[in-house]
C-alpha cells in the first residue's frame, strides 16, 4: 500500500467547486468543514479484462456544534460511482486514479505462427484437381500390412 497514490475527486454541493486531492493510503485531507481519509486504493492489473479503480474512503463533516461525524465509510470506484455512492447533501467524494504497482503478471501468449497457402499435408490420390490435365497419382501402400481379424482377436 505504501507505494500507491490515489487522486481523489470532492465536490461541495453547496457551489459546485470541485477539488482534486492526491493521498496515499492512511492519509487524510480537511477541506473547508470535511475530512477525507484514504484507507486503501485498487486498480485491476492491466492483463485482466475489465479495468476498475477503487478506493476505500472515509468523509467526516464537522457539525454545527463543531463536532466531527463520519458520514461515510466504504468503497466507491471510479467506473460505477452509483454503486456505493456517498450520500451526504454538502459533499460528493469519489475516486479519479490510483496509481499502483504490480507483481509480474502472467505470461505473454505465445505470437501465432506464420500462416501460408502451402499445406505440408500429403495430397489425397482421389482428389481432383480442376483445370489441370495431369492424371491422378495412386495411392501408396501402407508400409507394414495390417493385422487380419483372426490375429488381433488371438491371446
Amino acid at each position: 500500500m505504501a507505494q500507491r497514490v490515489a487522486v481523489v475527486g470532492i465536490l461541495n454541493k453547496r457551489n459546485g467547486i470541485v477539488q482534486n486531492v492526491t493521498l496515499r493510503p492512511g492519509q487524510s485531507a480537511r477541506w473547508k468543514d470535511a475530512i477525507v481519509r484514504l484507507r486503501a486504493c485498487e486498480t485491476t492489473a492491466p492483463w485482466e479484462e475489465e479495468q476498475l479503480t477503487g478506493a476505500f474512503i472515509q468523509l467526516d463533516i464537522r457539525q454545527p456544534d463543531k463536532s466531527w461525524k463520519r458520514v461515510f465509510s466504504g468503497w466507491v470506484y471510479k467506473e460505477s460511482p452509483s454503486l456505493n455512492p456517498v450520500q451526504s447533501p454538502l459533499y460528493d467524494v469519489w475516486p479519479r486514479s490510483c496509481a499502483m504497482t504490480y507483481p509480474a503478471g502472467p505470461p505473454a501468449p505465445n505470437a501465432p505462427a506464420s500462416s501460408s497457402n502451402l499445406s505440408s499435408a500429403k495430397k489425397s490420390g482421389g482428389a481432383s484437381t480442376a483445370g489441370t490435365s495431369a492424371p491422378p497419382k495412386p495411392a501408396e501402400a501402407p508400409a507394414t500390412p495390417a493385422p487380419s481379424a483372426a490375429e488381433s482377436n488371438a491371446t
